[in-house]
C-alpha cells in the first residue's frame, strides 16, 4: 500500500517520478494570474497566525465548513478568535477526504512548514501553535514565503483606477521577485447599475485627470490609465465575464447608451449586451496595440444566495458553475478582431468542463503561425482547479491541440501558501505523461523530449510567451 503524500505523491509510475523529480520540480514559478494583495508584498507583511494566512478570505474552506455544519461565525465572524476558527477548520478537514482541500491542506503544511502530521481535532492545537510561531519569524514574511517557493514573477489583478503604489514601492525596494499589475477593467463595462457605473466613471475621471462627459472621454481616460499600467510593467489584461458578448452595434448606438446610463437611466437587456460587446472589442484592440495578453474567465453564476450576499458581500463562497452557450459569440468576437488583424495573444478559462472540447477546438481557429501557442486554453479554473479538472483540461487540449505548447498553471489565489498548487499541477502533468509512456502510448525513446516538454509546461512556455 502506497503511503499518503510521500515524495512520489500522485506519481503512479517510475517514468512519472523521473519526469517530476528530474524536470518539473526544479523549475521556478511564474504565477501569471493571482489575487495577492500588493500591500502585503510591499510591506513584507508578517502574518499573525495560521488562521490569518490560511482561512482569511478563503471561500473554498468556508464552503466546506458550512457544509459540515459549522456556524458562520467560525467562517467570517469578526468576534471569533483565530484559534476558534482554526479549530473548526481542523474539525472539518477529515470530512474533506476526496475533496481537493484535503490534498491542498496537507501539501501546504508539508511544503510550507515541514509538518507531516494529518490535521484533525487531535492534532489541531499542536499544528496551530507550531505554524503560528513560525509565521511570526522573519523567514515566514510575505516576501520570504515567495522566495521559499522559488517564485520568479507574480501578476496581481488590478482595477484601472488603482494607484499601483505598492507595485511601485516594491520595485523601488529592489525586491528581486517581479510583482506586476494586471489590467482588470470589468467595472468600466458594468452598466447594469447606473448609480454604480456613474460613480466608477467619476473615479476614473479623477485618477486620469480627464473630464468625462461622453463615451469618447471615457475611452480616452481608460487609455490614459492603460499607459500608466504599461509603465509599471503590465503585460496582461483579464476579464471576468459571465459569457462572451458579440452583439451587433453602431458607434452612434454605444454613445447614446453611454449618455443614457451615465444620466442615471436603466438600460434594456439589449442595450446592456450591446454596450458590453462594444467594450469587449475596444479593450481587445487596446491590448493588441500594447502587445498585451488578454485573459477571459467566463461562465460563473455569482452571488446566488441573496441573503448571504447582503450580509457578507461578494466573493464569500456563494458562486457556482453556470451553463451557457458561448461558442457562437466567442467565435464571432475573435473573428471580428482577427479580420482586422487585431487579435492579440489570448488565454480562455472556462469553469464548466462541458466546454473543454469546444474551447480546445476554438483556439485552433485563430492560431496564426507567427506566435507559438498564440491562443491558449487556460488551466483548470476555480471549481476545476483540482486533479480531475486538470486532467480533463489537459486531455482535451492534448487530443485537439498541442499540450506541449501550453503555458501551464497559476494560483488564482490571494494566499501566500497557495504556491503548492503549481506542484500539484506538475505532479498531475507528469503522472499523465508518465502513464502514457508506461502503457506504450508514448515512446520511451523520446523521454528526453518529454522531459523538456514538462519543463516547458511548468515554466519555460510561460516565460517565453509573456516575455516578463
Amino acid at each position: 500500500m502506497k503511503k499518503f503524500m510521500d515524495k512520489d505523491f500522485l506519481l503512479q509510475t517510475e517514468t512519472a517520478q523521473k519526469l517530476y523529480h528530474e524536470h518539473a520540480a526544479k523549475q521556478p514559478i511564474i504565477d501569471y494570474h493571482c489575487h495577492l494583495i500588493p500591500a502585503l508584498v510591499a510591506n513584507d507583511y508578517q502574518f499573525k497566525s495560521l488562521t490569518e494566512i490560511w482561512l482569511g478570505g478563503d471561500h473554498y474552506k468556508w464552503r466546506a465548513m458550512r457544509t459540515n455544519g459549522i456556524d458562520e461565525k467560525y467562517c467570517t465572524g469578526k468576534d471569533t478568535s483565530d484559534w476558534e476558527k482554526f479549530e473548526k477548520w481542523a474539525e472539518t478537514v477529515p470530512y474533506t477526504m476526496r475533496n481537493p482541500l484535503y490534498h491542498w491542506t496537507h501539501l501546504e503544511l508539508r511544503t510550507g512548514f515541514g509538518i507531516e502530521k494529518l490535521l484533525s481535532p487531535k492534532t489541531a492545537r499542536e499544528i496551530y501553535e507550531e505554524c503560528t510561531a513560525k509565521l511570526q519569524t522573519p523567514a515566514y514574511s510575505a516576501r520570504n514565503l515567495m522566495r521559499k517557493y522559488k517564485v520568479e514573477v507574480v501578476c496581481t489583478t488590478d482595477d484601472p483606477i488603482d494607484s499601483l503604489e505598492y507595485h511601485i514601492q516594491t520595485k523601488k525596494d529592489g525586491f528581486e521577485i517581479k510583482m506586476l499589475p494586471t489590467w482588470r477593467p470589468d467595472k468600466a463595462m458594468a452598466v447594469e447599475n447606473p448609480v454604480n457605473f456613474r460613480a466608477y466613471v467619476e473615479e476614473l475621471s479623477k485618477v486620469s485627470g480627464i473630464g468625462i462627459s461622453s463615451f469618447d472621454d471615457m475611452i480616452q481616460a481608460l487609455r490614459n490609465r492603460q499607459d500608466f499600467f504599461a509603465a509599471q510593467g503590465c503585460k496582461l489584461s483579464d476579464h471576468g465575464i459571465e459569457t462572451f458578448y458579440a452583439e451587433d452595434y453602431t458607434d452612434a448606438e454605444i454613445k447614446a447608451i453611454f449618455n443614457k446610463v451615465y444620466g442615471g437611466k436603466e438600460l434594456s437587456e439589449t442595450e446592456i449586451l450591446k454596450f458590453k460587446s462594444a467594450m469587449l472589442v475596444i479593450f481587445a484592440e487596446m491590448d493588441w496595440e500594447k502587445a498585451w495578453t488578454q485573459q477571459f474567465h467566463y461562465g460563473v453564476i455569482r452571488n446566488n444566495n441573496t441573503r448571504m450576499f447582503n450580509k457578507l458581500g461578494a466573493d464569500t463562497g456563494f458562486d457556482s458553475i453556470g451553463t451557457f452557450l458561448p461558442a457562437k459569440a466567442m467565435a464571432k468576437f475573435f473573428d471580428k478582431l482577427d479580420k482586422q488583424d487585431k487579435l492579440t495573444k489570448t488565454i480562455i478559462y472556462n469553469i464548466n468542463s462541458a466546454d473543454n472540447e469546444m474551447i480546445a477546438t476554438m483556439i485552433g481557429n485563430f492560431q496564426d503561425g507567427k506566435v507559438v501557442g498564440k491562443i491558449q486554453f487556460g488551466s483548470g479554473w476555480w471549481f476545476l482547479d483540482q486533479k480531475n479538472g486538470m486532467e480533463k483540461q489537459m486531455n482535451a487540449l492534448s487530443v485537439l491541440g498541442l499540450l506541449s505548447r501550453f503555458v501551464g498553471m497559476l494560483t488564482d489565489s490571494r494566499s501566500f501558501l497557495s504556491y503548492p498548487r503549481h506542484e500539484y499541477f506538475r505532479r498531475t502533468l507528469c503522472n499523465l505523461i508518465g502513464n502514457d509512456v508506461e502503457n506504450g502510448l508514448l515512446p520511451v525513446e523520446e523521454l528526453d523530449f518529454l522531459g523538456k516538454m514538462v519543463e516547458g509546461i511548468s515554466y519555460y512556455n510561460a516565460k517565453n510567451f509573456f516575455k516578463f
